[in-house]
């Protein structure tokens, strides 16, 4: 059930100049989160910023009782909660939307994208927590645009693209040796990133009768259903992403 907590950040770790993490917590207890779900941030000190921010919900810590999110700065609403320090509260409206539907009894592949890899370190961290049978795959334009990469270690075997060459394989994830050649090893692709990246990646898993689960990031105004900003074209007809996803399995997806 979605709630209006007005946490305390902990910790805004900057990763670069244009990746950043918040670390927060509450005065009470916090609600269940599952991968894949998203909060919404008001920005608060910007009169320009009306609409609250929706974020993955990047990581997720029952027992310390903290929720992290990863944010690139791309605007000014991320640009203000950049400059946030410890101590300091925002209003965050969360958990919303649906999350992956993961089975930890077989073999996933599970891929980010840039800054697609919120959900899925969260994912990642599940999985593991879960015994789970699963490989990691990011990606991204260069060295900088690959988050996390030390933490994902810790939890699995992961492998790494660039576009430019500079770290990992050269090229885009869809041709990294994970999906050209070992694709046939897994039963499961959960992938979060760039929607032409996503497409790709669904064509991929329908080819080799893979199931595959997206995140999608479309613009999502009100995170719970009544401004229909994010609506996306499903066998089903119009859904809203921040209702009936944003997590979809990508037979159900319009593509």
């Amino acid at each position: 059930m979605k709630q209006i907590k007005n946490l305390i950040i902990l910790e805004n770790k900057i990763l670069n100049n244009v990746y950043f993490i918040l670390k927060c917590t509450a005065d009470d207890v916090l609600p269940e989160m599952k991968p894949g779900q998203f909060a919404s941030i008001k920005v608060e000190n910007n009169p320009e910023v009306f609409l609250r921010r929706p974020f993955s919900i990047h990581d997720y810590d029952k027992k310390e009782n903290t929720v992290s999110f990863l944010i690139k700065i791309v605007g000014k609403g991320t640009k203000e909660l950049s400059s946030l320090k410890a101590g300091e509260r925002i209003s965050v409206m969360l958990p919303l939307g649906n999350g992956f539907d993961y089975n930890p009894n077989v073999k996933t592949l599970i891929i980010g994208g840039g800054c697609g890899i919120a959900p899925i370190y969260f994912l990642a961290k599940q999985l593991k927590s879960e015994n789970g049978d699963f490989d990691i795959l990011i990606g991204g334009r260069s060295q900088c645009d690959l988050l996390c990469q030390e933490e994902l270690k810790l939890l699995s075997d992961s492998y790494c693209s660039t576009e430019d060459g500079s770290f990992g394989e050269i090229g885009f994830v869809t041709q990294n040796s994970r999906m050209t050649q070992m694709i046939s090893n897994y039963k499961k692709i959960h992938c979060c990133g760039p929607e032409n990246m996503m497409k790709a990646i669904a064509k991929i898993a329908k080819d080799n009768n893979i199931e595959c689960e997206v995140s999608l990031e479309n613009t999502m105004a009100c995170g719970f259903g009544v401004c229909l900003c994010c609506v996306t074209e499903t066998v089903r007809g119009n859904e809203c992403v921040c209702t009936s996803g944003p997590v979809f399995n990508t037979k159900d997806l319009k593509w």
